[in-house]
């Protein structure tokens, strides 16, 4: 069963319709009692970083986070801010330190001309780097476009599988280490492309 970990700040109703199209079993909820019989966990974001590590720790998850991503070694796929939440810390706000899964930080797009907006919305492409290797491109063509919408970047700062996408600087926009994934774009909103990461993932055996 998939756990989808609503903390007010993710597109849950988004990842709900194309779990139910993929045929999964899936719990939305902010409640330990609930989430802790997920053999998998998504966690969605959409919105700042400040706020969402303070209302997860407000709701006690990121202890619970801990124990069963980094002992237990479940799946987890972050989306988004969900992704930059898995990391050390980010720049946005200040200085905002996050879960940690990953070592590295978040930055901001900065561009020294007006050619590229900020924030980067649209279709962009994945490429290059581990793209191969990353369990949950599976039966994706290297290229491909997924859907983006942030104004903030991960910037890993360990050996984990990456591939990139280019928007005034080529960041990671998709990552695997181990048990923890993470897409900078929205599956859950890239059509064909997004609902085979999304199955690939959900298919992952624990």
């Amino acid at each position: 069963m998939i756990g989808i970990i609503d903390y007010g700040m993710g597109n849950v109703r988004s990842i709900e319709k194309v779990l139910i199209k993929l045929g999964a079993k899936f719990i939305i909820s902010n409640k330990i009692e609930d989430l802790e019989f997920a053999s998998h966990f998504i966690l969605p974001g959409v919105g700042f970083f400040k706020e969402g590590i303070a209302r997860l720790k407000n709701l006690g998850l990121t202890d619970f986070l801990r124990q069963e991503i980094l002992i237990k070694k479940k799946p987890i796929l972050g989306i988004c801010l969900g992704m930059q939440l898995l990391f050390d810390n980010s720049e946005e706000g200040g200085f905002v330190e996050g879960l940690g899964f990953i070592k590295g930080s978040v930055r901001r797009f900065l561009f020294e001309t007006n050619k590229l907006k900020i924030p980067h919305v649209g279709w962009n492409s994945v490429s290059g780097g581990d793209f191969f290797k990353i369990k949950i491109l599976e039966g994706i063509e290297e290229g491909s476009n997924f859907y983006f919408v942030h104004s903030y970047y991960p910037h890993p700062n360990e050996q984990i599988l990456c591939s990139f996408t280019d928007y005034g600087t080529i960041f990671s926009s998709i990552i695997q280490k181990e048990n923890i994934f993470a897409t900078q774009f929205h599956p859950e909103k890239s059509q064909k492309k997004g609902l085979q990461l999304l199955k690939n993932f959900i298919n992952l055996k624990c």
